[in-house]
């Protein structure tokens, strides 16, 4: 059978346009999953920045409806006893929002040591309690004391901190705020922060950093037993089963005046430095998280803080705000609290 040389040219010019017809259609197909990838997570991005305005925003109402009940106190008590909106001792307040669940921490400011105040030793001790080894709590304690001391020529850390890039000077004075000492030589952000462990049984747990520990508005030596945290009792010399006690108490119920007294020989010399109560001064952190429609607790956090100080002089029974900032959760909340 004979095959003319024009009907050769017409099969192999099918054939070249059906294997550019299927490059086009693959070429085609992957740009259409590229695109589908674009849209997909720009829908996902959108998604998250919208769920993360809606949970700072509860957030906030958690917050204010925390300092409410600060506000308001025990008040008339529920029919079990418990206290129809705070008392002194509850450290927590679970809200829930028809949009999200907030959990609420009522911090009393004389639960920290005043950073401006603290001792030397008491500075490396809280560290060592924190879990980092002696010769860094002794550097950054002493350069925490070098930050907030009159210049010495003679013992002055400045040429340290001349020799960062960039460099700046030591203001030698008081702590204003906090996260000043995020600029202290040998600070660290989990230092400052805190960070989150793994146990061995596979669990992540919070650890705490001096800002849970150390506060400038803090008490220079009556802390709220309630809500000191664990390794502020381990600096002011409370012994370790000591310290498990109080943590497991406080767990189930506020601890009373009476279990402060009868635990005062477990503490130690350092029994007369714990109190029940705060001062005026409070800090009210929520952290809130948003409802899925299908019920259940989205795991994106945002947590909203207001530090605020309690009947002010000049306008008794009212309360005067001192620090407000929001963000992303920092740590995982506890989630079993019982209130």
């Amino acid at each position: 059978m004979k095959v003319s040389i024009s009907a050769l040219h017409s099969g192999g010019r099918r054939g070249g346009a059906l294997l550019a017809v299927l490059w086009l259609s693959a070429a085609l197909a992957a740009i259409a999953f590229s695109a589908a990838q674009t849209v997909r997570a720009e829908r996902d991005r959108t998604a998250n920045l919208v769920d993360g305005t809606r949970a700072a925003l509860l957030a906030w109402s958690g917050v204010e409806r925390g300092l409410l009940y600060l506000q308001w106190g025990p008040g008339i008590p529920l029919p079990d006893g418990r206290p129809r909106f705070w008392a002194p001792g509850m450290p927590f307040l679970r809200f829930s929002f028809p949009s999200g669940e907030a959990l609420v921490e009522i911090i009393p400011e004389s639960s920290k040591m005043n950073v401006n105040a603290a001792p030397p030793d008491f500075l490396a001790r809280l560290i060592v309690a924190l879990g980092y080894p002696p010769p860094l709590a002794a550097k950054v304690a002493a350069a925490i004391v070098d930050w907030r001391s009159r210049y010495d020529p003679q013992t002055a850390l400045d040429p340290l901190y001349l020799r960062l890039d960039p460099t700046f000077r030591v203001p030698h004075a008081s702590f204003q705020q906090i996260e000043e000492l995020s600029s202290v030589y040998g600070m660290t952000s989990e230092l400052l922060y805190g960070r989150v462990e793994r146990t061995p049984d596979g669990n992540w747990v919070p650890r705490a950093g001096l800002r849970d520990c150390l506060s400038v508005y803090g008490a220079a030596g009556a802390f709220d037993i309630n809500s000191v945290q664990p390794a502020v009792m381990a600096a002011a010399g409370v012994p370790p089963d000591a310290i498990a006690t109080v943590v497991a108490l406080r767990r189930d119920a506020p601890i009373t005046r009476e279990q402060l007294r009868a635990l005062a020989a477990n503490l130690g010399p350092a029994a007369a430095s714990f109190v029940i109560g705060g001062d005026k001064i409070y800090t009210i952190r929520a952290t809130a998280r948003i409802r899925k429609p299908n019920g259940g607790l989205s795991d994106l956090r945002r947590t909203a803080t207001l530090t605020v100080l309690l009947s002010p002089t000049y306008d008794l029974g009212s309360y005067r705000i001192l620090d407000a900032r929001s963000g992303p959760a920092v740590r995982p909340m506890e989630e079993t609290w019982p209130w």
